[in-house]
């Protein structure tokens, strides 16, 4: 038997509510086998708590304040590209369950989900397999269906986290400290949004993001 095996698979748990992480804290270390070494509530704890304690498993939530899980997750997988990761989400847009992926992430279930279906992936992730919910599954079952895709399609991981913060009101200097960027590059990246998507005012890109399920009014 192998040192991981007795011990278990360790989990970093990110959620920016603490009820939420202490519930499913719980529900986690109820199987013999899982053991949550470290919580986090924001992407910055996140990333630190990740290189404090190496988890084999990061179960991470994608709305939090400040930057996201998507930034957790792309930061996460620049310091180890082998990082597994499994975001747990109530959100289900394609959108961000594409970004997620694209970011980095192993797997994708909703808070929809029965504990089993959170219990199932994580294993499988931490088994270096990919793993989703039936709901996610059917959302990129049916947007690859889609002649005509999402607008969002068209935009990178960082695009999407900027967009994302700039429609929940979020200024420049305030994304730029969030995402670790200068203003100008902030700028520059709010100006391809626009490019890339067509749109021409903030006010757009605010309706574009909470059509598409990024932000909501």
């Amino acid at each position: 038997m192998t040192t991981s095996q007795i011990k278990g698979i360790s989990i970093l748990l990110v959620d920016d509510h603490p009820v939420v992480r202490q519930g499913y804290r719980r529900v986690l270390e109820h199987q013999g086998d899982f053991r949550v070494v470290a919580e986090a509530d924001n992407a910055v704890n996140a990333y630190r708590m990740f290189k404090s304690h190496a988890p084999d498993v990061v179960v991470m939530d994608i709305s939090m304040p400040g930057a996201s899980g998507l930034e957790a997750i792309r930061n996460i997988r620049l310091r180890n590209s082998g990082s597994r990761i499994l975001v747990f989400s109530m959100h289900s847009e394609a959108a961000l369950v594409k970004a997620a992926f694209g970011a980095g992430a192993s797997g994708y279930v909703t808070k929809d989900s029965e504990p089993a279906v959170l219990i199932k992936a994580i294993r499988a992730v931490a088994r270096g397999e990919h793993a989703m919910s039936d709901d996610i599954a059917h959302v990129l079952a049916m947007e690859s269906l889609s002649p005509s895709g999402s607008v969002l399609d068209q935009l990178g991981e960082r695009e999407i986290e900027i967009l994302r913060q700039l429609a929940a009101g979020a200024t420049t200097e305030q994304i730029a400290a969030n995402l670790n960027l200068s203003i100008k590059t902030v700028q520059n990246y709010h100006y391809l949004i626009k490019t890339k998507t067509g749109m021409r005012t903030d006010a757009q890109l605010v309706r574009l993001a909470v059509e598409c399920g990024l932000a909501s009014l």
